[in-house]
């Protein structure tokens, strides 16, 4: 199977709006051979924000389960279905709603596929999976909660620090002050019920598969606590997954499916860096909803 730079040759080689077309063509091979090959169905949920970084739409929302309920029409219940997902995550509560969809449909018989990376909620999609498929280069990401950009879990660490600081030294408080100004009101009570929720919510979908508790709790102790992730861009490799108890499959194991499946992510990657499609969401039969990045004229 070609690798990226053969893709992208073929690509620059086509010409005029013959060039996208290509590009269709070869996705919709691959996910006919990949169905073929697993006897499965195959769901792409493939998102731009590394090629459009800025664009709007480009994390996990509501919107998406218009977009699952699109692909997943027509097809064959009975099959299970692989999920191939390449995203940073997006809204707790939009994810856990495309989880409960996906599980009642399909009753469970999920696989996640990572290519490369699936982090923050995407994270939480895999993990409520009976299975991932990894590759050596493939990563997730901590799902613990953040609103803004910021960890909840910090800012309630950092707000006992503060109270231990200032009652270790008074004179501490006037630069304590200046720091928490920064923040509304209610802020520091919207992070705790953040981490409540997603407390609640990632035992919740974790328990989907996993039954025993001490398991959930390793698994939540890996991806949920900042205080062993440290950052929630972290990029947890397929040996970290094993290594906390997730069904990790290897995707060098069958070198056939692998290239399969890196060439139709190839596809995509240039895909979206040469549309203005900023995210797609694809099945093995001709089902595709995609958004456009919204160009002022």
């Amino acid at each position: 199977m070609p690798s990226w730079s053969e893709i992208f040759n073929n690509f620059n080689r086509t010409k005029g709006s013959d060039r996208i077309s290509y590009l269709v063509k070869e996705k919709k091979q691959y996910l006919d051979e990949i169905s073929r090959c697993t006897g499965r169905n195959v769901i792409t949920y493939y998102s731009g924000w590394m090629q459009k970084p800025t664009a709007a739409d480009v994390s996990i929302n509501d919107k998406d389960m218009n977009a699952f309920m699109e692909v997943v029409y027509k097809l064959d219940k009975s099959k299970g279905v692989d999920l191939i997902l390449h995203t940073p995550g997006g809204d707790i509560a939009a994810t856990e709603k495309i989880i409960d969809y996906l599980h009642s449909i399909f009753k469970g018989d999920i696989r996640a596929i990572v290519p490369q990376m699936a982090m923050s909620a995407g994270s939480m999609i895999a993990v409520s999976c009976k299975e991932i498929m990894m590759g050596k280069q493939s990563c997730l990401g901590p799902f613990d909660p953040q609103i803004g950009g910021v960890a909840c879990q910090s800012v309630l660490k950092e707000f006992e620090k503060a109270k231990e600081d200032i009652k270790q030294n008074p004179h501490a408080l006037g630069l304590w002050q200046v720091m928490f100004a920064k923040y509304n009101p209610t802020f520091l009570v919207t992070c705790e019920q953040a981490i409540e929720l997603s407390d609640d919510l990632a035992d919740e979908i974790l328990s989907k598969t996993f039954f025993d508790k001490t398991k959930r709790k390793e698994i939540l102790k890996a991806f949920n606590n900042n205080t062993t992730t440290k950052v929630h861009s972290r990029h947890i490799s397929k040996e970290k997954c094993k290594s906390v108890g997730l069904n990790i499959i290897d995707m060098e194991d069958d070198q056939h499916l692998q290239d399969m499946i890196l060439s139709l992510h190839h596809c995509y990657m240039i895909y979206l860096e040469q549309t203005i499609v900023t995210k797609i969401v694809e099945n093995n039969i001709g089902g595709c909803t995609m958004r456009l990045l919204n160009v002022k004229h």
